[in-house]
């Protein structure tokens, strides 16, 4: 062979790795609802950070709770070329069509702690024991009241979440499997009678819209009469009850604060629980999800099945997604400190 041809295929070679260099790592396309809740961006940062620890690259996009956005963007990672898809949908029944566009490129789909409903192209879904959830919240209220024990009757009123989330649907039957009891026999009183999912859901998530919804409460039922319990569903909510709450009076030693409850341990959550306002919030630990959603598409990616612990429960309307559920874990004053500082979540300087 000529020297010339030597060096010109020596160049090609060349050529085509300088190509290739950093594309032989997997292409992860993350999609999260929105970055104005906290939890979602340390979802967000703990899955960029198992999947590049793996080789992957990674496109993390927020939609920032605009359906139409949150479907662009998926569109736009399956144009990219992305192998496997992680989603958080905002909400569960708009993706049919997109996941049809990601099932003809032959790119799998997981679930992110919102299970996507209304498609077959969903390999699985990561996410906690979400029934669990609302029993924890309404297992302290029954515990803080001493329900168990008789007395009574205390006044609560019912927040529930988002009716676009599916798991805001556990939520709630979780806590009404614990309340509805006590409701019943009367130990319970909710004064405004809204106690079915749809009087009580919170659009989004909205804490502003939880917060006008209590003032109307406040205001209509509770002028002359003590509450005792709020079952809040998640932190967002909660700050958004207590701050109506304040603003007529409540938290003083005459207007005691009623027992609040909340979920994802939000930074401002937790200050206010070591406050002594918000009373408790049950603790999902996000590296964990993301740990076991970049568990499971490494084993998709890999050829190979993905563990799960539960086959029955996350029926989508069309199939039932196999699914891996954690465990949350109730925090208040009382242990905060060992939950959440000495596993690293947070920092005693960020609490203070």
């Amino acid at each position: 062979m000529k020297r010339w041809m030597v060096v010109l295929v020596l160049c090609m070679v060349l050529l085509l790795a300088a190509c290739s260099s950093g594309d032989d790592g997997k292409f992860v396309g993350i999609a999260m609802p929105t970055k104005s809740m906290e939890r979602w961006v340390l979802d967000g940062e703990n899955m960029v950070k198992e999947f590049k620890a793996l080789g992957y690259r990674t496109d993390l996009q927020y939609a920032e709770d605009i359906v139409e956005t949150q479907i662009s963007q998926i569109e736009n990672m399956i144009t990219k070329g992305v192998d496997v898809l992680v989603i958080s949908a905002i909400d569960g029944e708009s993706l049919t069509n997109v996941l049809e566009k990601a099932a003809a490129a032959n790119i799998p789909v997981i679930a992110y702690d919102r299970l996507i409903r209304g498609s077959e192209h969903v390999s699985y879904y990561a996410t906690f024991d979400n029934f669990k959830v609302g029993m924890l919240q309404a297992s302290y209220i029954e515990e803080k009241l001493q329900l168990s024990k008789g007395g009574g009757p205390y006044n609560i009123e019912l927040f529930a979440g988002s009716p676009d989330d599916n798991n805001a649907y556990f939520f709630f039957n979780g806590a009404m499997s614990v309340l509805q009891p006590y409701i019943d026999n009367g130990t319970l009183v909710v004064r405004s009678g809204q106690t079915n999912f749809d009087q009580a859901a919170t659009l989004r998530w909205d804490g502003a819209e939880a917060q006008k919804r209590m003032d109307n409460l406040l205001s209509a039922f509770y002028a002359n009469e003590p509450l005792h319990a709020v079952l809040a569903p998640n932190d967002d909510v909660a700050i958004g009850v207590l701050s109506s709450l304040k603003g007529v009076g409540y938290g003083t030693e005459a207007k005691p604060l009623p027992v609040i409850t909340g979920q994802d341990a939000n930074l401002a959550s937790v200050k206010s629980i070591i406050a002594g306002e918000q009373t408790m919030t049950v603790f999902k630990d996000t590296r964990v999800l993301a740990k076991k959603a970049v568990e499971m598409a490494d084993a998709l990616l890999s050829g190979e099945e993905a563990e799960v612990n539960d086959t029955e429960t996350y029926d989508n309307g069309v199939k039932v997604v196999p699914s891996y559920l954690l465990e949350p874990v109730a925090v208040d004053i009382a242990n905060y400190e060992e939950v959440l500082i000495e596993s690293g979540y947070y920092t005693r300087d960020q609490l203070d």
